[in-house]
C-alpha cells in the first residue's frame, strides 16, 4: 500500500483531516498525520513540526493557503508523487512549485475521491 501523510491533520472528529485519517485507515492505507496540535486519531498519534519521511507516495493538504508557505520547501522534501488540493487549499503558487518538481497536483476532496474509488 502507498503511505499518504495527512498535513493538516487534526485530533477534531469535526474536522475533514480527522475523517480523512480515519477514512484511510479503515481502508489499511499507512497514514501518518501530521497537524499542529498533538493528539490522536483512533490509535494515530498526531505528529507535529516537520518530521523526515521516506517513499511517500501522496500528500493530503489540509492547510488553507495563507498557512502553506511555511511548508512549501518541507512539501518538497517529502518528493511525494502527487498532492490533493482538497478544497480551500488551492494555492496557484504552491501548485506550479510541484509541477516544477514533478509532482502530479489533483485538486479535489480526498474524502470523495475514496468513496467512489477513484483514489
Amino acid at each position: 500500500m502507498h503511505k499518504i501523510v495527512v498535513l493538516g491533520a487534526s485530533p477534531n472528529a469535526e474536522r475533514y483531516s480527522y475523517k480523512a485519517v480515519r477514512s484511510l485507515t479503515r481502508r489499511n492505507y499507512p497514514v501518518i498525520p501530521i497537524g499542529i496540535r498533538p493528539g490522536t486519531i483512533g490509535d494515530l498519534p498526531v505528529v507535529t513540526g516537520k518530521p523526515v519521511i521516506d517513499e511517500v507516495h501522496t500528500l493530503l493538504l489540509y492547510i488553507g493557503p495563507a498557512r502553506q508557505k511555511e511548508y512549501y520547501d518541507y512539501i518538497i522534501s517529502l518528493k511525494p508523487k502527487r498532492i490533493v488540493f482538497n478544497p480551500g487549499t488551492e494555492n496557484y503558487e504552491l501548485i506550479a512549485l510541484c509541477e516544477k518538481n514533478s509532482i502530479e497536483v489533483i485538486i479535489d476532496c480526498a474524502m470523495l475521491m475514496l468513496s467512489t474509488g477513484s483514489f
